[in-house]
């Protein structure tokens, strides 16, 4: 493996300068806290969904672009997204000057699809997102566009892995930390970048119950594709796994959690209710992660968590908060 080193991280940190955010984190003091994890533990929240548009995927999609030669940026650029990578890289190619296009199914929350248009990125719409990466080889092939992946690829890795270096720095001492999993991009990066700066530091992982593509993925071996998939966190939801992310995870997780969910709309509740803030079902994943089914095992140790993302509509925020089984 093409393990990025700490140097690398930290030449890329430097590069995205502020063309992205350094995230805060908060430390959360609470009974809930308490309560689950024991008076002596520690939970702190790397705050991403502070980040320019809503996610951490601007830090991914400007390190793809800011490699692209001259002649790649006069063709433009592609992604395939149900939403927050997509409004990654129209950001990112706005600030370049590069002419983006984005391939979103027609699902996508409409928040997300406002904000590409937002910052000029040109919109096809398919019926699913399997069609949706078809659709983006045939623009490769006819526009002769740069595809800028949502989660594979050592430079997207390069992106993610800053706000691990962040998380690092910003907390001196780190026993666990949980992180959301989609294709694996996010939990790669931070993995390789908490590895060097916290070596005995634990690492999992949270996916949808409805979307276990990373898991079914390590359980076989190597990375799979997965048709039935359903969850209402569409952000977790890749169709499957690719080989440089996967093995990155392979190597660096202690486990991955699979996470109903009903627990992630308890989740967005308790976050607005206790922290006032509104997310995504994937933001509120790790938090329950480390609240439930971890909760033994991080007992009396400081955790960091990883809120993700907040890009979701008012009234789709609503129906799913709605009604949400109470924590506890």
């Amino acid at each position: 493996m093409d393990i990025p080193t700490l140097a690398e991280i930290e030449a890329n940190r430097t590069r995205l300068g502020d063309m992205v955010a350094t995230t805060p984190v908060h430390e959360w003091h609470d009974e809930i806290v308490e309560w689950a994890l024991g008076k002596d533990a520690i939970l702190h929240l790397k705050l991403e969904l502070l980040q320019r548009t809503g996610t951490f995927k601007p830090r991914g999609a400007l390190t793809n672009l800011l490699h692209l030669g001259d002649a790649e940026r006069e063709r433009g650029v592609v992604a395939v997204s149900a939403g927050n990578h997509a409004a990654g890289v129209a950001y990112a190619a706005s600030l370049l000057g590069i002419d983006a296009t984005v391939v979103m199914p027609k699902t996508a929350n409409p928040f997300r699809q406002a904000l590409c248009r937002r910052y000029g990125a040109r919109i096809v719409l398919t019926d699913d997102i399997a069609e949706a990466f078809s659709r983006v080889e045939e623009l490769r092939e006819r526009e002769g566009r740069s595809f800028v992946h949502p989660f594979e690829g050592k430079l997207t890795v390069l992106g993610t892995a800053t706000v691990g270096l962040e998380l690092a720095r910003q907390v001196d001492r780190l026993d666990a930390v949980v992180i959301p999993i989609g294709g694996g991009g996010l939990c790669a990066g931070i993995a390789a970048a908490i590895r060097h700066l916290h070596p005995s530091c634990e690492i999992f992982g949270v996916e949808p119950e409805g979307s276990p593509v990373m898991t079914r993925s390590i359980e076989a071996g190597r990375p799979l594709a997965l048709d039935d998939r359903r969850t209402i966190a569409d952000s977790l939801n890749a169709p499957h796994a690719t080989p440089y992310t996967f093995e990155l995870c392979r190597h660096y997780l202690s486990e991955i959690v699979l996470l109903p969910d009903d627990v992630m709309r308890t989740g967005m509740a308790l976050m607005f209710e206790r922290l006032k803030l509104a997310v995504e079902p994937a933001g509120a994943a790790a938090l329950m992660t480390a609240l439930g089914p971890l909760a033994e095992r991080l007992r009396g140790r400081h955790t960091a968590i990883v809120v993700c993302g907040t890009n979701i509509d008012f009234p789709g925020y609503v129906r799913l908060v709605e009604g949400a089984p109470a924590f506890g």
